[in-house]
């Protein structure tokens, strides 16, 4: 029995050292070199529609700064506008290899092919804001259809029968086959749906083009000097669209979207929009970083994993507008 407990006795002492040095050193995580390494050297390449605007300008921002922290590297390819040019780059980029291809498509049709042959190639695919129709590893973007359905339930709160108004509405949307138009144009329809207080008198494309919107606001408001509101589906195309409400000088509720750059929150400061809800595009940065690490770190080949990141709607009002609402280029760069 004596024994028996000056082993205990010797056993007990070791474990209180073993606690002791534990205290002094602390414990080696074990988990975070591997993680490291897995991350280290690699490639993301990233197809934007342009590098000429708010929304790819900032989620690079924030994939470059993670680029240069984790040690691999970010190549952009810039498709300028032209859904061609952006072809060519993405099948120059199947022939590279890169380990990720981040793409920002144009419409839902025009990068299918090319995107499922960069998976068929070993390629892991993220898609960011625009889908495409075929489905990739991962989509990192805008609800569109809760943006859609948000924004129908606030014209119904604004125009309906509730709010003593004509009820007449018009939309402004993207390109006819874009994903922001087409899931925003489902939500919207089937919100309002065998509703008879609001009536859409006009729904054209503006195809993203601050112009066109100005014009097509402008003949809608001439024909229906009653209109209630109007449903833009881009602020920066809605620049527009505000400036032709603010020359009719009529109360029309203007409601659109956007990535929450600083001109949105000027544009609610200044009277051009009267609502924005923001899909935050440092929040999506943050989500693509964390997806390109998820898919570097995944065992699984390209087109093995299937999942979607939504980005959480930020409504900007007057009301609800705070220093940080919306972001600055220069500010997400340092």
């Amino acid at each position: 029995m004596t024994t028996i407990l000056k082993a205990a006795a010797a056993a007990a002492a070791i474990l209180v050292a073993a606690g002791s040095l534990h205290a002094e050193e602390g414990l080696v995580d074990q988990l975070r070199q591997p993680t490291l390494d897995a991350l280290k050297g690699k490639t993301v390449a990233f197809v934007p529609m342009s590098m000429s605007f708010d929304l790819p300008e900032g989620w690079a921002a924030v994939m470059q700064k993670e680029a240069d922290r984790l040690g691999y590297k970010l190549d952009i390819r810039d498709a300028n506008w032209s859904t061609d040019t952006g072809t060519r780059a993405i099948t120059q980029l199947i022939t590279e290899k890169p380990d990720i291809l981040v793409v920002q498509n144009f419409d839902v049709t025009s990068y299918a092919r090319t995107l499922k042959r960069a998976e068929e190639a070993g390629i892991k695919v993220i898609q960011v804001n625009m889908r495409s129709s075929y489905q990739t590893d991962a989509f990192v973007g805008a609800d569109w259809y809760g943006i859609g359905q948000y924004a129908a339930n606030r014209m119904i709160e604004k125009c309906g029968t509730g709010a003593g108004k004509s009820g007449k509405i018009a939309i402004i949307q993207g390109p006819a086959t874009a994903a922001a138009s087409v899931y925003q144009l489902n939500a919207i329809t089937e919100t309002l749906k065998g509703r008879d207080d609001i009536k859409i008198v006009s729904s054209q494309t503006g195809d993203w083009d601050q112009s066109k919107a100005r014009g097509i606001a402008q003949t809608v408001i001439q024909q229906n000097p009653d209109l209630c509101g109007i449903i833009g589906f881009w602020d920066v195309m809605d620049a527009g669209t505000g400036a032709a409400i603010a020359e009719s000088g009529k109360d029309i509720y203007l409601i659109t979207s956007g990535g929450g750059n600083k001109t949105a929150c000027q544009g609610i400061q200044n009277g051009t929009f009267d609502e924005v809800i923001s899909y935050d595009v440092p929040g999506q940065g943050r989500d693509l970083n964390n997806t390109i690490k998820v898919l570097l770190q995944s065992g699984s080949s390209a087109n093995g994993l299937k999942f979607a990141l939504y980005t959480p709607n930020k409504i900007l009002t007057k009301d609800t507008l705070q220093p940080d609402s919306c972001w600055d280029l220069d500010e997400l760069k340092k």
